[in-house]
């Protein structure tokens, strides 16, 4: 209990703190400060329940939800824009009971799939939860390729149960940028050998434009796409690579793209409410979303996206998948 304590006061704490400095509270951080005033619930008691169900798509045959859970707010990592604090309230407030808690209550909820990192952390969490909750959902992990041994990641992904593997994004972007398509296309082909299903990410949208001119053999790609509502308001962020810099010419080729195609950043890192950037996501030709969530934000997400997927979509590109 006292850990529970200290985790809520230091989120208020780090909230009002940072409100004072002169920032002001968005929508993720009204809905967050506002679940510090709650007691916590134990995992077993609030993940409870029947199993929903949530529309499914395939990558290679690998079934997957066509909303998944992203990995950054449990590693820390998520962007934070100008807000200084938010890496740290993350790792303060996703205790390992409470990043199982929102896996069951994604699991409940239908979502089947999550896409992390490969680190020790991510790994600890992953073999636990599966042992000793009975998780059973899939796991797409994002790899980074080592410059002496391209096999690292990979290979720890395929020994730890993933089902599937990609390249990060911000990796597949500096190749691309310096000429190295060679690399990523030796990296879909290490991924396959080890029985994964294969993808490539990038924030730039010269990543699957060169993929698809060189004929890389990838599964998916994982590419940024987002109404860019928060930027067009003259509020630059910081960290611009929660933008799709270009979200028209990226829905065009897309568009052409024979290949499942997993969108991120949809939400700009919670500049963009929930169902802004999930409709125009999917009514611009993805097929999957990744998205970060808090435990408290999973099952209002999820009948967001399944509005949205149970609607006529104005969608032009067929859904491969």
């Amino acid at each position: 209990m006292k850990k529970d304590i200290n985790r809520r006061s230091f989120l208020a704490t780090s909230v009002v703190t940072s409100v004072g400095a002169g920032l002001a509270f968005n929508f993720e951080e009204k809905v967050l400060l506002a679940q510090t005033k709650t007691k916590p619930a134990r995992v077993r008691e609030r993940a409870k329940g029947k199993t929903g169900k949530f529309p499914t798509g395939k990558i290679r045959g690998l079934s997957l939800s066509r909303l998944i859970c992203g990995g950054n707010l449990i590693s820390g990592f998520a962007h934070s824009r100008d807000l200084i604090y938010v890496s740290s309230l993350l790792r303060k407030y996703f205790t390992d009971e409470k990043i199982y808690e929102t896996w069951q209550l994604c699991e409940r909820e239908g979502i089947d799939t999550m896409l992390m990192r490969i680190d020790d952390h991510v790994i600890r969490l992953v073999n636990t939860y599966r042992k000793e909750y009975g998780g059973k959902f899939k796991w797409v992990a994002q790899c980074k390729l080592k410059e002496q041994d391209m096999m690292v990641d990979i290979k720890r992904a395929a020994d730890n149960g993933a089902d599937a593997a990609y390249i990060h994004g911000g990796v597949a972007d500096e190749l691309v940028e310096k000429g190295r398509a060679d690399l990523l296309a030796k990296a879909v082909e290490l991924i396959k050998q080890n029985g994964l299903v294969a993808g490539i990410g990038g924030h730039s949208l010269d990543v699957p434009v060169t993929c698809e001119t060189v004929g890389i053999d990838a599964d998916f790609y994982m590419k940024t796409i987002n109404s860019k509502s928060y930027w067009s308001a003259g509020l630059k962020p910081r960290n611009d690579s929660v933008w799709c810099e270009t979200p028209e010419l990226t829905i065009e080729f897309m568009e052409k793209v024979k290949k499942p195609w997993i969108g991120y950043k949809v939400l700009g890192a919670g500049a963009i409410k929930p169902y802004e950037g999930f409709r125009y996501a999917f009514e611009n030709g993805v097929d999957f979303i990744c998205a970060g969530m808090f435990d408290f934000q999973v099952e209002e997400d999820v009948k967001i996206a399944k509005d949205i997927l149970n609607t006529k979509l104005k969608r032009k590109r067929a859904w491969y998948s």
